[in-house]
């Protein structure tokens, strides 16, 4: 029985490796950028929460739209649709590119929210010149995920993961020399993060793009786009696609953001804790995105070939595979929370000494819970890549919105600022929202696949 789904492991894990590196790519640039700031003091590590906070919101929308590219270029290659793949390409590009655009205006429209958010003040005075520039990243970042899920969805994983490497490579280095002023370069502190990211993710985008051209499968895509040469019909089929999608990642990073937030709310303290905490589990997050990019090639493929059987089984396997690591993570956080909480703060610094133990403190009581969350965060993440390589994505929708928002943020308020629990109690309320909605996806895909073989079958 196990046999049918496990066999299948080598091949997802080779698809989803190269997704699950270039994602720890970025995850990895965080971990070295916060450890990097934190020695500058826990206000400046607070600062970067705060203003990444902004930019994880903007950046779950313009990334969850461009996921639409995935399916429909997976689907077309099933049908082997040359045509048809060039247009999700030209399209998605096109639509990212402004979307880039606008999420780069609204940052900086919502800069005022930060004075009215009951955050400290200095916080707040670190955090604005960081977002100023650090905004800017978007465009290219999400003008790299349009091309990023193109090749996703040819089966083309390794050339995403090869771009974010050098470019990660590159953004620690633009770090290391500006943050610190090393090398004869001015000492610009948390604003050197900024640059450093900036010109980082404009590097990565172009080297995409040339490593996307000298490749024969994917070259005839990626060169003579007519961009501003539109389909309506396509740039609705991916609207109605990538806005649901957009939602869905929204739904979640900003459940992850109020906790930012709410931590802020306690001090600075809480929130450099829950920066360190939510970096951590951000890591073993991106392993379960490789496995859900996986999961949309390989069932976006077997709709092309109405193989709906196989397409089953395929996902079925994928989220085994998803449980039995993320249930390794699990047991990791929880044997080493008092120990990795230490790596971002300088425990011999006198000076700060009360301070970095609170933050230490803290983060650790929060991995326990990341820990127990590892299972749900899995489960629906790699569920809702599925789901999208089915292309159903309005119902999962509502389904994201009810868990983090009905269910997650009541609990996440109440138990975090009303109860002596304080920042356990918010991470609490993350446990709940992500188990609902992992439980409610599962069984969405299992009922819809159950029809789509009863259906065939009938015929």
């Amino acid at each position: 029985m196990w046999r049918q789904y496990t066999k299948e492991f080598r091949y997802n894990l080779s698809l989803a490796a190269p997704v699950m590196l270039g994602m720890l790519g970025h995850t990895f640039v965080g971990l070295v950028d916060n450890i990097m700031v934190g020695q500058l003091g826990t206000a400046q590590l607070a600062a970067v929460s705060l203003g990444n906070s902004f930019m994880f919101i903007a950046m779950s929308f313009g990334i969850g739209f461009s996921t639409a590219i995935t399916p429909l270029v997976a689907e077309a290659a099933g049908e082997k649709d040359f045509k048809k793949g060039k247009s999700a390409l030209k399209h998605g590009l096109f639509l990212c590119t402004v979307i880039g655009l606008l999420l780069f205006g609204l940052i900086l429209i919502a800069k005022p929210l930060m004075d009215v958010m009951n955050q400290p003040e200095e916080v707040v005075s670190l955090a604005l010149p960081y977002l100023d520039l650090v905004a800017i990243s978007l465009i290219p970042l999400i003008i790299f995920q349009a091309f990023k899920q193109f090749s996703d969805g040819l089966s083309l994983t390794k050339y995403p993961m090869y771009a974010t490497v050098v470019a990660n490579i590159l953004n620690v280095l633009l770090n290391y020399l500006l943050i610190f002023g090393k090398a004869g370069f001015p000492e610009m502190g948390i604003v050197g993060a900024a640059i450093g990211t900036l010109i980082s993710r404009v590097i990565m985008v172009l080297l995409l793009w040339f490593l996307l051209k000298i490749k024969q499968k994917s070259s005839a895509y990626v060169t003579h786009i007519k961009i501003f040469t539109l389909n309506k019909a396509m740039l609705r089929k991916i609207t109605e696609l990538g806005l649901p999608s957009s939602l869905q990642m929204f739904f979640e990073v900003a459940i992850f953001t109020a906790a930012i937030w709410l931590s802020g709310i306690l001090g600075k303290n809480p929130q450099a804790a829950n920066q360190i905490a939510l970096n951590l589990a951000s890591m073993t997050y991106m392993i379960a995105t490789g496995l859900s990019v996986a999961a949309m090639v390989r069932v976006g493929n077997q709709k092309g070939l109405r193989a709906f059987k196989e397409l089953r089984r395929i996902a079925f396997s994928i989220f085994l595979l998803g449980f039995l690591i993320a249930f390794g993570f699990a047991i990791f956080f929880v044997v080493f929370n008092t120990l990795l909480p230490q790596i971002y703060l300088d425990v011999n610094d006198t000076n700060n000494m009360a301070d970095n133990m609170q933050v230490i403190t803290i983060a650790a009581q929060l991995l326990l819970v990341a820990a127990l969350f590892q299972i749900s965060d899995g489960v629906q993440v790699t569920v809702l890549g599925a789901l999208r390589g089915l292309q159903d994505v309005k119902i999962p929708t509502t389904i994201t919105f009810v868990a983090y928002w009905i269910v997650g943020f009541p609990i996440m308020y109440y138990f975090g600022l009303h109860t002596d629990m304080e920042s356990i109690g918010i991470w609490i309320g993350l446990l709940a929202g992500l188990t609902v909605s992992g439980g409610l996806l599962f069984i969405r895909f299992n009922r819809l696949t159950k029809k789509l073989i009863a259906t065939k079958t009938s015929y």
